[in-house]
């Protein structure tokens, strides 16, 4: 059985080794994230040559997401590591401290925090363990008073509650990660922190300019971000719902429901989105998942998200391929009882002004209203499988297409699986018996099924799928 939800694994030392990569790939990953807060642009490249060696060993397409790491919005370093802080204590967040922080103070990264901050701001830190709320704003001194206390230790995330710090979104480090994005030919590339479409804006324009193609990816992880979330989208390709930040910021029991707003509002957008954080925490150190994650990651399956995303569980668990596998049967399982295979009353009374968006949705209706066995959309660009993988046809959809980007761009695509096909035909009936005779050598389908095939009467050109065809495998070959 096809997987219709992809697989996202962040990379690390746990996942480095090509012999390692290649278990991952066997095990179900779609994707792998490389998250540029680590290793230098010579490590990245490196990377991405091993995942695509790996891929090419293992005969499946991998595509390549980089994960920019945006401001660093945290405490430097200690004396001895960490501190204890107890409940009550006075503890300064020190702007001009250069040196190490010690159980008074401690210096920042972020140098604008006593600008953004102001008495009775509350701050959170290392992910909202602990909590602090502003006494003073002094010059560059920002004086707090524990709420929560607990370990704090060195380089630990800040976030202000309900939002508010107006770090930009792209710091100079990712300005000169997005040429290495570039130059590695990254699929994905996500911008940490936006708050406006302009920022993806501004994120698009330093791509293009660098000579990349990646799509781009807004990680939806600040209060700002959910009142600016349609502008957001509509200037991205993708989102990431990346519950970590975005949790400490609007509290934790907002977050379900605006996972499932975000994942309704990509796919109405025909954009794409992968839901993140903490999916299979407990696979760090622990051979199976807990009964609270499994019901994690068959929700947001249910929800209708593209991918579901690992983090720590492959990057340093002890477990990377456990966990994958884990993952892979859960995806499986939950799309089994998500039977509904219909075409929405909205997307029927929808209009278009694109004639391939419109081959798409045809081909989708008629896969949901006669047995199929697969939609077959021979692409270029991957544009008619992306507006089909936007509704589940209950069927696989086979994306064949002659150029390497689409092919690891689709990974992502939920239901669509990419397959390399370079065919010599000049005219369309003889580019179907073809994709017809590669399906069938794959063992994907066999004589007599019937597949909806998608295609364009220019053969061969991006943009130009025109045509819809119900076929029956071997009639083609009959005549």
């Amino acid at each position: 059985m096809l997987r219709r939800t992809k697989i996202v694994a962040t990379l690390g030392p746990a996942s480095s080794d090509r012999k390692v990569l290649e278990k991952m790939i066997r095990a179900g990953v779609d994707l792998v994230r490389m998250n540029f807060s680590h290793g230098s642009a010579q490590d990245h490249q490196k990377r991405a040559e091993n995942v695509r060696a790996a891929a090419a060993a293992v005969g499946r397409t991998v595509g390549i997401l980089a994960d920019l790491q945006g401001p660093k919005i945290r405490v430097r370093k200690f004396e001895n590591d960490k501190i204890i802080l107890n409940d009550g204590d006075t503890f300064i967040l020190d702007a001009a401290m250069e040196g190490l922080g010690n159980q008074e103070r401690v210096g920042l990264d972020y140098k604008d925090l006593p600008k953004d901050v102001k008495k009775g701001s509350v701050l959170l830190l290392n992910d909202g363990m602990l909590e602090f709320i502003v006494s003073e704003v002094k010059g560059l001194q920002v004086i707090c008073k524990v709420v929560r206390g607990g370990v704090l230790s060195n380089n630990k995330g800040i976030n202000r509650k309900g939002g508010g710090l107006t770090a930009p979104a792209l710091t100079d480090k990712d300005k000169e990660d997005i040429k290495t994005a570039a130059l590695i030919k990254a699929d994905y590339l996500a911008v940490s922190f936006p708050r406006s479409g302009d920022d993806m804006r501004l994120a698009r324009e330093l791509m293009h300019a660098a000579g990349g193609k990646s799509m781009l990816m807004a990680k939806i992880e600040r209060a700002e971000a959910i009142p600016a979330l349609a502008g957001i989208i509509d200037a991205s390709d993708a989102i990431m719902v990346a519950r970590g930040d975005l949790s400490v910021e609007v509290g934790d029991a907002a977050v379900p429901g605006l996972q499932k707003r975000m994942i309704n509002m990509a796919r109405m957008k025909n954009r794409l989105v992968i839901t993140a954080t903490q999916m299979m925490e407990s696979m760090i150190t622990n051979p199976i998942p807990t009964r609270a994650e499994v019901s994690d990651v068959a929700n947001a399956v249910l929800d209708g998200t593209d991918a579901v995303m690992l983090s720590a569980e492959t990057a340093v668990g002890d477990y990377p391929i456990e966990t994958i596998e884990a993952m892979a049967r859960i995806c499986l399982k939950a799309e089994a009882v998500d039977e509904d295979h219909t075409i929405s009353r909205r997307s029927v009374s929808q209009k278009f002004t694109r004639i391939d968006q419109t081959i798409a949705m045809s081909a989708l209706f008629a896969a949901s209203h006669i047995k199929v066995k697969a939609i077959v959309a021979l692409t270029q660009s991957g544009s008619t499988a992306l507006w089909m993988s936007r509704m589940n046809a209950g069927v696989p959809i086979f994306a064949l297409t002659p150029v390497p980007e689409t092919l690891t761009k689709v990974t992502l695509f939920s239901g669509v699986h990419p397959i390399a096909f370079q065919s010599e035909a000049k005219v369309q009936s003889e580019e179907m018996l073809s994709a017809e005779a590669e399906l069938v050598e794959r063992g994907l389908v066999k004589e007599g099924d019937l597949v909806v095939i998608t295609v364009g009467e220019a053969v061969g050109k991006a943009g130009h799928t025109n045509t819809m065809k119900i076929v029956r495998i071997g009639d083609y070959s009959k005549h």
